[in-house]
């Protein structure tokens, strides 16, 4: 892979794009009612969208993304910043992946059969398509995939992958140079695609030479190979010709404008120089019909959310105080106005229409005379909120702020990029007190089981959180490991009782749900549908131009 033609990577000149959080992050809202009916009602992967017109081969996809590059760059095993999520996508496979217009459903991707071909209740087998390769050419083999998987379950690594598959993946070996055989820890039959989807499969010998030269320029086998990494503020592909999976791209480049201005994506997409852009303002929705383009709002899991320090010497490690600041917030006013309506209280961890959903034993409503309560109990009267300047979390957290002062208690806030704020707070539990920012572990996978585990198993986020080892998280995590090892009713019973202590005991907490604004050139782009997930997703999607 080449960075841009004539110039030299530059690291500091990459990592002053910062500002996409380690973590996957939500998009700007937007008014849905103004983008008509929902395209995704087609069927994926493949084919469907707003042009029947015959592809040019020969074209050039371009679009605006809203996030910036994360700190980690490009490796799969690392990296969970949005931009860099959304690319890979288009550049690595796993066995498995989840389908972006979809994210309730698996298919298969490097794996020939649709499913895991089951030896025992804790065996499988996973054969690979015939003639998978990796974009530079080199044959892709089940030495690949072993490696992917070992690295990421590695604990020197401390991979947040392996929070997904750890758990209950035993190993992953050889048995030829087609075929891996999974051992589990325990059954796991309806999960395991959904698993084995998080982790992409990387050349063994590339990065194994230098692994942070893949980081920033990375070979994988996936239908797009990048040529331009956004060192200098764009994202570059190309057609992998060396692919033959289920989804080859259906033109000959792409090109990825990086643009966290709202503004500058909107007038990038009017103007006619990209094709399709990601949170699309709501204040901009009747320019862009106007100008005839389509827009479209997805609803998902993706969120803004609250947390909490737990550190022992934190006020907010006392239960009170965390239930005052719930109390306090006006989450109505904050979807009303600074969602424009397009996001909704939360009244559970996941989002109603979630297959996992049931009211939580307890709803947050604001009641600021019980938030005064609580917080005179405690004698809380100051403390510290960070949050982050994404450009829609700018006046949801205003509009927090404002209204739990109105319980009485004076705040110090500041806003930081997403990374300069995680950067801060982790392994530091004096340097905050709560925090507010967006999340969308569904890119990875929308179970109830994985999107817990993003932020409630492992040491990264606890790093943050500080809740491992209190009465609370012990409870937690021994009815998740139950849940993941039920079947049926038991587990969704499980995984309720989960979603009950984490509305009881609020380290982290989401505040909404939103949906995710898209808009695009539904004269030129051929199959292209607005997702729910952080990014941009171009796979069976060509170009006129």
């Amino acid at each position: 892979m080449t960075t841009p033609m004539g110039s030299k990577f530059d690291r500091r000149g990459f990592m002053k794009l910062t500002g996409s959080i380690a973590m996957a992050a939500g998009l700007t809202a937007s008014l849905s009612a103004c983008g008509g009916d929902n395209p995704n009602k087609k069927t994926s992967p493949g084919g469907g969208g707003a042009s029947s017109a015959a592809g040019n081969s020969n074209g050039t996809i371009t679009a605006a993304i809203s996030y910036e590059l994360g700190t980690s760059g490009y490796d799969p095993m690392t990296t969970s910043a949005a931009l860099t999520v959304a690319v890979n996508w288009h550049t690595f496979e796993g066995l498995y992946e989840v389908e972006p217009t979809e994210p309730t459903k698996v298919y298969a991707a490097l794996a020939a059969d649709d499913k895991p071909k089951k030896i025992d209740d804790k065996t499988y087998e996973v054969t690979l398509r015939d003639g998978a390769a990796f974009s530079d050419g080199s044959k892709l083999t089940a030495e690949d995939v072993v490696y992917s998987f070992e690295r990421v379950m590695d604990p020197k690594n401390n991979s947040m992958y392996n929070q997904f598959i750890g758990f209950v993946i035993d190993s992953v070996t050889k048995k030829d140079d087609s075929t891996v055989v999974i051992k589990l820890k325990f059954p796991f039959e309806e999960l395991l695609a959904n698993r084995l989807a998080t982790i992409k499969i990387v050349p063994k010998a590339i990065v194994e030479k230098d692994q942070k030269k893949f980081d920033f320029n990375p070979v994988g086998s996936g239908p797009w190979k990048m040529t331009a990494n956004g060192a200098g503020g764009t994202v570059k592909f190309e057609k992998n010709e060396h692919y033959n999976g289920p989804r080859p791209a259906k033109a000959a480049k792409m090109v990825w404008n990086i643009m966290p201005d709202p503004d500058a994506r909107t007038n990038a997409l009017t103007s006619g120089t990209v094709q399709a852009i990601d949170a699309l303002p709501y204040t901009k929705i009747p320019t862009v019909k106007s100008n005839g383009f389509e827009q479209y709002s997805e609803q998902g899991f993706g969120l803004a959310f609250v947390m909490f320090n737990g550190s022992a010497k934190n006020p907010f490690s006392n239960l009170k105080n965390r239930q005052a600041f719930m109390y306090a917030m006006d989450i109505e006013k904050a979807c009303k106005v600074a969602m424009s309506g397009q996001a909704t209280p939360a009244s559970c961890f996941v989002q109603q229409g979630h297959p996992a959903y049931q009211k939580a034993k307890v709803v947050y409503k604001r009641d600021l005379e019980k938030a005064k309560a609580l917080f005179n109990e405690t004698g809380l009267k100051k403390f510290r909120v960070i949050g982050t300047d994404h450009d829609w979390m700018k006046s949801v957290e205003s509009i927090i702020v404002d209204s739990v002062q109105e319980a009485g208690v004076t705040i110090e806030f500041s806003q930081r990029q997403s990374a300069d704020a995680y950067n801060e707070i982790t392994d530091k539990p004096d340097a905050y007190d709560v925090f507010l920012a967006p999340g969308d572990p569904s890119t990875f996978g929308s179970d109830a089981d994985l999107l817990m585990r993003w932020w409630f198993v492992g040491d990264v986020w606890d790093s943050r959180m500080h809740w491992k080892g209190q009465p609370a998280q012990k409870k937690f995590t021994e009815t998740l490991e139950k849940a993941a090892q039920a079947v049926g009713d038991e587990q969704m019973k499980g995984w309720h009782e989960c979603f009950d202590i984490l509305s009881e005991e609020i380290p982290l907490y989401p505040l909404f749900h939103r949906k995710a604004p898209s808009a695009w050139d539904g004269k030129t782009l051929i199959g292209f549908k607005p997702i729910s997930l952080t990014g941009l997703d171009f796979l069976d999607v060509g170009t006129t131009k």
